[in-house]
């Protein structure tokens, strides 16, 4: 029997959307074309590369209910005008799509099984249409319930137990309790991700990643609000306890949105077919599970059980793209961490400010490290999520 060697696996490029509000300026435009369209700019930032040599696709995607069509990867193949040849395949692992996908097409490349892919993520939470489940028997003469694939549970199995099948919000007030994470700590934590990211964008650091939309008017992130003020964050109401614990507010929780983000991945061989100089080398990955409640904390371990796997600890760490579902999710999990530099968190801001479109947050965290590796010019960066009824996911990246 051979044995085959594991191959190394190189970011080429890396490409998003400006990430849209609900209802916003990309709530016009369906997700397999979002998709379609960061497919399409990476194989046009890379004219050196054969379409045809592109081995799969993969897409992460958390709802596929509606115009994503269930395989919104081979949608995008087609209408980015790939090849017929070049397959495509969706993944769902909630919130962790986005880098689940970046995962599985790594590991294709790393076993041989594919030479050239794009891996990448879609959400339009704006579009995510309307369920009705098939009645016990036919033609009902009542009403049907009417249930939202926007966010959250729905159809939930009876046998699940209560504390597991609350609300995201609620779970983000446990991880507050947990930690002993005030509502101040909350407030400050999502002033700064609205600051870093409008800095970011100010000196022109998404200028290299960020692909808008033909015809939409959204040139950059469009849920950043820079002008809010910790008077304005503390004048909003908790939006899950409403019996005076809560402190979880709209404004220190991700908003919904809409957008699509994609990496180019290579072997030795493809990398040679692009003409390119790697931005980055996907180095390990973990993925993990927890009690469903607190699937804020996913990230802790699976953060540790990467790097890990790298030979790395929290203190190599250049740079952490940390989703930021919650800010109390997010103080829990550095909470758990007090060997983690802050400084290096999120230094371009988080999804509170940029957004969270479920499917493709983590493939646009992975390239926002692998840019911020290749600015640097050498580092071990990571991109990690929570997950949904209690998973977390983590890649390490160097260069």
């Amino acid at each position: 029997m051979s044995i085959r060697t594991v191959r190394d696996v190189y970011v080429v490029d890396a490409v998003r959307t400006p990430i849209g509000k609900f209802g916003g300026a990309l709530a016009g435009v369906r997700p397999d074309d979002l998709a379609a369209h960061v497919v399409r700019a990476l194989v046009d930032r890379t004219p050196d590369l054969d379409p045809a040599r592109i081995d799969d696709v993969v897409f992460g995607d958390a709802n596929g209910a509606g115009e994503d069509n269930r395989d919104v990867a081979r949608m995008a193949v087609l209408l980015a005008g790939l090849p017929v040849s070049v397959p495509g395949v969706t993944v769902n692992r909630l919130c962790g799509s986005g880098l689940e996908a970046v995962i599985q097409a790594a590991r294709a490349i790393a076993l041989g099984d594919a030479s050239v892919a794009i891996a990448g993520g879609v959400e339009s939470m704006s579009r995510a249409p309307w369920v009705v489940q098939k009645p016990e028997r036919a033609f009902p003469a009542g009403h049907q319930q009417m249930w939202s694939t926007t966010l959250g549970w729905r159809m939930t199995n009876p046998a699940m137990p209560a504390e597991w099948t609350g609300s995201l919000g609620e779970g983000a007030e446990l991880v507050a309790d947990k930690y002993a994470v005030t509502r101040e700590a909350q407030d400050l934590f999502a002033l700064e991700s609205h600051r870093k990211a409008a800095a970011a964008w100010a000196e022109g650091l998404y200028d290299t990643e960020v692909v808008p939309y033909p015809g939409a008017d959204l040139v950059r992130d469009e849920s950043i609000r820079e002008g809010s003020t910790p008077e304005a964050m503390a004048r909003l109401k908790p939006a899950f306890r409403t019996d005076g614990s809560g402190t979880v507010t709209a404004g220190n929780a991700s908003p919904l949105n809409d957008g699509a983000a994609a990496l180019l991945l290579t072997d030795e061989a493809g990398l040679a077919a692009t003409g390119r100089e790697p931005l980055a080398r996907i180095s390990a990955s973990a993925v993990t599970g927890i009690e469903p409640q607190l699937f804020g904390l996913g990230p802790v371990e699976a953060v540790q059980r990467a790097l890990a796997k790298a030979g790395r600890n929290l203190a190599d760490l250049s740079v952490l793209e940390l989703n930021e579902a919650f800010a109390a999710q997010a103080l829990g999990c550095l909470a758990a961490w007090p060997e983690l530099d802050p400084a290096v968190v999120n230094p371009r801001g988080g999804a509170i400010a940029i957004g969270h479109p479920l499917g493709a947050s983590g493939a646009r965290l992975a390239g926002s490290v692998a840019h911020q590796l290749a600015a640097a010019g050498s580092g071990t960066g990571m991109a990690a999520l929570c997950i949904g009824v209690g998973q977390g996911i983590a890649l390490v990246l160097e260069r």
